[in-house]
């Protein structure tokens, strides 16, 4: 108790005074972003941006080709994946793709943790996004896009990952799972949302990581944090609040019932989304 408090004083007083080292994103991912943001830009100069790093041009084709863009001709090369995609979303995709990057760790506990959390998202991001397809299917609404919604659960858990560093910095003391799901239990969601503020992103993302899983915070309009939190219950979350968050994503109207969240379909969206970070 005493280390867990420690760890956690450490981390509100780095909070408070703006001294908590955040990550940055990976270095793709900014060079995209920079290129996307150039009124300029055109489809083949974001091709030669992307093919520069072989992992996200390899992703980036491997998306293109999913259930959520797949058509009846196969992408093979980054610049056809561009074209499929298209520059607006592009710049999201790439930020997603890069970002199994900064899960990394010398210390073998908190690399341990952080192959778990990197597991656990992927899964959540995979069940958002069938929820995505189930949610525009049954609503017939586009107002919530496939590489916003891909990013959102990305980074639903990110204020996990300075957590995790500050604990490698002292392992002798807090590299110990005993407390360190206290610390991102009570500190990453405030964390989250200070990367996402530093990173630039929308208040939507900052929502995210926020308060995906304070069930007190709601919205008025159907958003990427409901989607988020029922894919985070689908995935095993929440523990026994998931008949609520479920029950509540019926009220509200994100999708039509239980059954369609369930069966050989909504498994293959899952699938799918899931082999786009195989």
């Amino acid at each position: 108790m005493a280390a867990e408090n420690a760890l956690l004083t450490i981390l509100v007083d780095k909070i408070n005074n703006d001294t908590l080292v955040l990550p940055t994103l990976p270095a793709i991912a900014l060079k995209v972003r920079r290129t996307a943001d150039d009124p300029d830009i055109n489809l083949n100069a974001m091709a030669d941006v992307i093919s520069q790093d072989p992992s996200l041009s390899a992703r980036m084709i491997k998306i293109s080709n999913s259930a959520y863009l797949g058509r009846a001709v196969k992408v093979t090369s980054a610049q056809q994946a561009v074209t499929r995609i298209g520059l607006r979303q592009i710049k999201n995709i790439s930020t997603a793709l890069a970002m199994e990057q900064l899960f990394v760790s010398k210390n073998e506990i908190v690399k341990r943790y952080m192959a778990d959390i990197w597991a656990d998202t992927i899964d959540i991001v995979a069940h958002s996004l069938a929820v995505l397809q189930v949610h525009s299917k049954y609503t017939k609404s586009r107002a919530l896009n496939l590489e916003s919604m891909m990013l959102c659960a990305l980074v639903h858990n990110i204020g996990a990952l300075p957590i995790l560093t500050e604990a490698e910095r002292n392992a002798d003391m807090f590299a110990n799972p005993t407390f360190l799901d206290v610390a991102i239990d009570k500190m990453a969601g405030k964390v989250g949302a200070s990367i996402m503020t530093e990173w630039g992103f929308d208040a939507e993302f900052v929502e995210v990581a926020q308060s995906w899983n304070d069930l007190s915070v709601t919205t008025d309009a159907i958003s990427y944090l409901d989607l988020v939190r029922l894919g985070a219950a689908l995935s095993g979350k929440f523990d026994s609040h998931k008949e609520a968050v479920i029950a509540g994503a019926i009220e509200k109207g994100i999708v039509e019932d239980l059954a369609a969240l369930q069966g050989d379909e909504f498994d293959a969206l899952c699938a799918s989304a899931k082999q786009i970070f195989l």
